[in-house]
């Protein structure tokens, strides 16, 4: 039976300096997937149609500007963003890059990590 464990600290990586998944939940089985993405300054997830389910992200480092259909968000440490599933989402990582952690359902299928982009 699996314990409870700690599985990473979000102050302890190195958000902005490397890009793509900088941490990433391992077991195999398991209900949920979850990431930490880092993105260098200016750098850019492409816009794309997110996945056919619903994604919670929390940004824990930098900042950036989320765009999407209806308008843009600008993200801030601490904010928590809900994106629904199959929403359009472009990342625009700010002067100090950005860090967020990213929680979903898992899919049964490989990899939902869109392309990135340096501007």
């Amino acid at each position: 039976m699996p314990e409870p464990r700690r599985m990473a600290n979000t102050t302890e990586l190195a958000a902005g300096e490397t890009s793509g998944a900088i941490w990433k939940l391992e077991p195999e089985q398991r209900d949920l997937d979850a990431n930490v993405i880092s993105l260098a300054p200016g750098e850019e997830i492409g816009a794309h149609q997110g996945p056919e389910l619903d994604v919670l992200l929390h940004v824990f480092a930098g900042s950036g500007t989320l765009h999407t259909a209806s308008g843009n968000i600008d993200l801030a440490i601490g904010d928590i963003i809900y994106l629904p599933a199959r929403s359009q989402r472009h990342f625009i990582a700010g002067a100090e890059g950005l860090g967020y952690f990213s929680v979903h359902q898992r899919k049964k299928r490989t990899g939902l990590m869109p392309t990135l982009r340096s501007s």
